[in-house]
């Protein structure tokens, strides 16, 4: 990504509705999945400006890695754990390690080889573990945030798990989220695009009592998703295990 869109992320991550809510979902979504006790070894494969290392330290021994060198800067001032360089498929710093979690939040839609990220992060899994996350859904919400971020695709539930299956994994579960405000935030990019405003930022950050009601409504998700089907969604999350081939 370019370095504007890092300093934003940098700037937002910690505050914005859709971070801060993602995180709450991400965290109990670990904790029904994935943690064992303080000793649950993980991996956070691109993690960006840092957003979600705070969390993920609270849950287990955490290292991470990332392609940007100014990113990773950012991110090493939020977190003691270690972060170095690497990128995906073929430059896994940690390859010769085994973790039991490994988690990539809005990553894959970022590497031209989707398969094969998915494929070497699973030779890392130990024994049991599983991988975790997220990616953008819908190939029709399209926008020029896509374009600014440098994303290759956009996934469908079909598309996604069609991916990971060829990857050598099981999914544990596999849904879309951020639904509850799917509605208005497809009717947003419809308006941008009938009025060509694509270039508008979609993460822009809104008024105080907005962004406070938006993280409330988002972040109740953490009580449907692995409970109840989420039929459509502007994302997607999948807990992965290796299917052993």
């Amino acid at each position: 990504m370019d370095r504007e869109v890092f300093d934003r992320l940098d700037q937002l991550e910690d505050r914005h509705w859709w971070f801060s809510a993602r995180r709450t979902i991400l965290e109990r979504v670990i904790r029904d999945n994935a943690v064992k006790g303080g000793h649950t070894k993980i991996l956070e494969a691109g993690c960006g400006t840092g957003g979600n290392l705070e969390m993920l330290a609270s849950l287990g021994d955490l290292v991470a890695f990332e392609p940007d060198d100014d990113a990773r800067k950012l991110a090493a001032g939020k977190s003691d754990c270690e972060i170095r360089h690497g990128t995906l498929p073929d430059g896994n710093p940690y390859r010769n390690e085994k973790f039991d979690l490994i988690v990539a939040f809005d990553v894959i839609e970022h590497v031209e080889q989707d398969e094969e990220s998915l494929a070497a992060l699973r030779r890392s899994l130990a024994p049991g573990g599983k991988l975790i996350m997220t990616v953008p859904a819908l190939p029709w919400m399209w926008s020029a945030h896509d374009e600014r971020h440098h994303h290759f695709r956009r996934y469908t539930r079909d598309s996604l798990a069609e991916t990971v299956n060829r990857a050598g994994y099981h999914a544990v579960e596999l849904t879309y989220f951020n639904t509850l405000l799917f509605p208005l935030i497809a009717g947003v990019r419809m308006v941008k695009k009938l009025f060509g405003m694509s270039q508008a930022e979609d993460d822009a950050m809104p008024p105080a009592p907005v962004n406070a009601i938006l993280r409330s409504v988002f972040a109740a998700e953490r009580f449907l998703i692995g409970r109840i089907p989420l039929p459509i969604g502007v994302s997607l999350l999948a807990v992965l295990e290796s299917s052993g081939e």
